[in-house]
């Protein structure tokens, strides 16, 4: 059995900023006074260097056409102990804008899908950004109009391949139940978690991360006309003795970003054996993979895993200009490759890869 994809809807929030801009903003606003002028120089080069040209945030308050303050939520650090809002500040801003990204995304989602909310059975919901109770799902609930009989489900704080974890709980909910009709919704507000301070792993997420959501709605496939597109399997692997290369943990002032450099060499020593043996117990092989969604943690990401697999670098080219346009957008950035694929009819199948802590690797077969 596999989850037939009736629609992908995607969105971001209304004002973004050029790499360069907030280039400029982390050399004067997300470092402390203690940061040497050598450390400083370093900031527009880790910038530069990760693949990002323009970013969206909720925090932005105007697109920057004029010479009003860009956003008002991260003040310059006043002393070498000053690390900025805490994390209650930063979950407050999560609490008011998740839900906002949320329906936008849903309701592009049932439009091209032509679902009728009356039909949803399911939400899936994901999200390693932020936290309330309620959450966003009840506020999706609410404003959608969803029937309260919803079945909820929250894939929480499993990074950046949360999407792929959500997609695999979705086709759970339909192969075993024909009648279901199922949503997932992933939303992640990263640029809550700007980290102050002068740490180049820091900088590297500061300069990677951004905000936006994506919805998927789908069902039980009853054949595959050539048209639709298809979830048959999904996939995991933890690779072991790399807990620490990849952390997501919460502190006082937001939730912090581990991401060691070693990240590219031990996915391209790792991921060909394994992703081969699962494609082999899926009836097919890397060579017949038509079109790959990879989750573009950064370019020496996207470039370990070209290695490893063997494919052409055209190959990238969907992943490397969701990275340019929109940043790391965590969860529901693979689900804006899909839809990227998909709009130009992209030969299947299509294989979705993700990494996340652990180190681990998700996968999804899209036939």
């Amino acid at each position: 059995m596999s989850f037939e994809l009736l629609g992908i809807g995607t969105t971001t929030p209304p004002y973004s900023i050029e790499q360069s801009e907030a280039a400029v903003h982390a050399q004067t606003m997300s470092c402390g006074p203690d940061i040497t002028d050598q450390q400083r120089r370093l900031i527009p080069i880790l910038y530069r260097r990760a693949g990002v040209k323009t970013r969206h945030s909720i925090l932005l308050e105007n697109s920057g056409d004029s010479n009003r303050e860009r956003q008002s939520f991260y003040r310059p650090a006043e002393s070498d102990l000053d690390f900025g809002p805490t994390t209650a500040d930063r979950m407050q801003e999560y609490e008011r804008h998740a839900a906002t990204l949320a329906v936008a995304a849903v309701n592009q989602a049932l439009e091209a899908g032509n679902v009728d909310v009356a039909d949803i059975t399911h939400l899936i919901t994901v999200s390693c950004s932020g936290f309330s109770a309620p959450g966003f799902d009840i506020q999706l609930m609410k404003e959608l109009c969803l029937p309260t009989s919803v079945a909820r489900t929250q894939v929480g704080f499993m990074g950046c391949h949360g999407a792929l974890n959500g997609l695999r709980v979705a086709k759970s909910f339909t192969d075993s139940d024909p009648n279901a009709c199922v949503v997932v919704c992933a939303v992640e507000l990263c640029t809550l978690h700007q980290q102050y301070g002068s740490c180049p792993e820091k900088i590297v997420a500061n300069a990677l991360f951004a905000d936006g959501a994506a919805a998927v709605v789908g069902k039980q496939a009853t054949g595959n006309s050539g048209e639709t597109w298809n979830l048959v399997a999904s996939g995991s692997t933890v690779i072991p003795d790399t807990e620490e290369l990849m952390s997501w943990r919460i502190g006082n002032h937001g939730f912090e970003m581990t991401l060691s450099p070693q990240i590219p060499d031990i996915i391209n020593a790792r991921l060909r054996n394994w992703l081969g043996h699962w494609l082999a117990q899926q009836g097919t092989a890397i060579e017949k993979i038509g079109c790959w969604a990879i989750h573009p943690g950064g370019p020496r990401i996207l470039n370990a895993v070209a290695e490893a697999v063997g494919f052409d670098e055209s190959q990238l080219a969907p992943s490397r200009d969701i990275l340019a346009e929109f940043g790391n957008m965590s969860s529901p950035t693979v689900l804006f490759i899909l839809k990227k694929l998909q709009a130009q009819k992209a030969k299947l199948p299509c294989v979705m890869l993700g990494f996340g802590p652990g180190l681990t690797v998700e996968a999804a077969l899209v036939n």
